[in-house]
């Protein structure tokens, strides 16, 4: 990628069809993953519609300037997204704890975060993992996504299989739209088949909120710092390695320091944190977003516009997120991580001394296995390392 370096950066002259697809899809799957838990998060808190409303202002605003800032600094698909195994964690642990406690407990656990980028511990960590490792780990990562198409299948047949087939038809007549072939029909099948309803749906500027963060040891324990773990081994290494793994090396200190740093402006509005992206990050590094590598970052750069404008009305975007099927949201995002998939299990299996590391990492990332409230991203790592010095320590270079 280094050559994309020296040549002048024309994020609307580099960008595509598929590029804008891509971001499109990317926030699609990024939105209707958890914003749901949000919700119900914030119902479960107490709080009112205006700070939900507030929340996800501050998320998608965060999301949109630093993914467009970033992939255009380091002309790469630098894609972040807030946490959603945090979200999840949160349904549990904000009730009954003072909002304002729980916005101080947010600042801390990004507080902890921007340590991490500004000693260049993350840095390190990452540079030793080999390359076959963080691929393994990105195809474990989005193998679970990947076989939702056959769970949305069972739901809607007829929808899932007609977006198959049109899907594989672009690949053979058009590559690089072959998604968008897929999304088109299964939208027109939707409507025909009376799956779209958009009765809830309606317009509704989202207003920022204000809440004076408060401190205490026991939000910092039960919120702070488990999202701080669940961000770096959930959220930040497996996207790190989705970056690895498409052959960009972005540092990772610079990535921490800039989402630690927004999310701590924008916690008072109710942001729980921003960080890297691995299942949307891997929508928009790979092949499908664009042929060339080095103009992947437009996708990227649409990704963060698409978030800029759910941000703007975010009030709207659980109802608008409810007209779509199920099946549909499913299908499409299974789809488009196709070749990441491909890609990743190619890189993964490709130097023989590592492979049964990188099996281990890949089968121990895609079980969804959660151990002391850490996911599986992290012990897939773990695994996969501890397999690799096991079977080659000592060892002399052999293939």
């Amino acid at each position: 990628m280094a050559e994309a370096a020296q040549t002048p950066l024309r994020p609307l002259a580099d960008s595509s069809a598929s590029a804008v697809v891509a971001g499109f899809i990317a926030m699609l799957t990024g939105y209707t993953s958890s914003l749901v838990l949000m919700f119900q998060a914030g119902q479960a808190a107490g709080l009112s519609n205006g700070q939900i409303s507030s929340w996800i202002w501050a998320l998608s605003i965060g999301m949109a300037i630093t993914c467009i800032g970033l992939s255009l600094r380091y002309r790469a698909p630098v894609m972040i997204a807030w946490s959603t195994p945090g979200a999840a964690l949160l349904i549990s642990s904000l009730p009954g704890v003072p909002y304002s406690e729980a916005i101080g407990a947010y600042i801390i656990c990004s507080g902890l975060i921007v340590i991490c980028g500004i000693t260049g511990s993350f840095d390190r960590f990452m540079r030793h993992i080999p390359a076959s490792i963080a691929a393994a780990l990105l195809a474990g990562v989005l193998f679970k996504i990947g076989l939702e198409i056959c769970v949305a299948a069972e739901q809607q047949p007829v929808l899932v299989v007609s977006m198959l087939l049109a899907y594989l038809l672009g690949k053979r007549l058009m590559p690089r739209y072959a998604v968008l072939a897929a999304l088109v029909v299964g939208c027109v099948l939707a409507g025909i088949f009376g799956l779209l309803n958009f009765e809830n749906f309606h317009l509704e500027l989202a207003t920022p909120v204000w809440t004076t963060p408060s401190f205490s040891l026991a939000a910092t324990i039960s919120i702070g710092i488990p999202l701080f773990i669940v961000a770096m081994t959930s959220q930040n290494l497996p996207g790190m390695a989705v970056l690895r793994a498409n052959g960009y090396q972005v540092p990772a200190s610079p990535l921490l320091n800039t989402t630690g740093i927004f999310s701590i402006l924008l916690a008072p509005f109710g942001s729980h944190g921003i960080h890297m992206a691995a299942i949307s990050a891997a929508i928009c590094a790979g092949p499908e977003a664009h042929e060339d590598p080095n103009k992947r970052y437009t996708a990227a750069v649409w990704c963060g516009v698409f978030y800029g404008i759910a941000g703007i009305f975010g009030a709207t975007m659980a109802a608008l997120f409810a007209a779509l099927p199920k099946a549909l949201i499913l299908s499409i995002a299974a789809l488009a991580l196709f070749a990441s998939i491909i890609g990743g299990l190619t890189q993964a299996m490709s130097v023989p001394k590592e492979r049964e590391a990188a099996l281990i990492t890949f089968l121990v990332t895609a079980s969804g296995m959660t151990l002391f409230s850490v996911g599986s991203a992290f012990w897939g790592i773990v695994a996969g390392l501890l397999t690799l010095v096991i079977l080659n320590a000592g060892k002399k270079d052999a293939a």
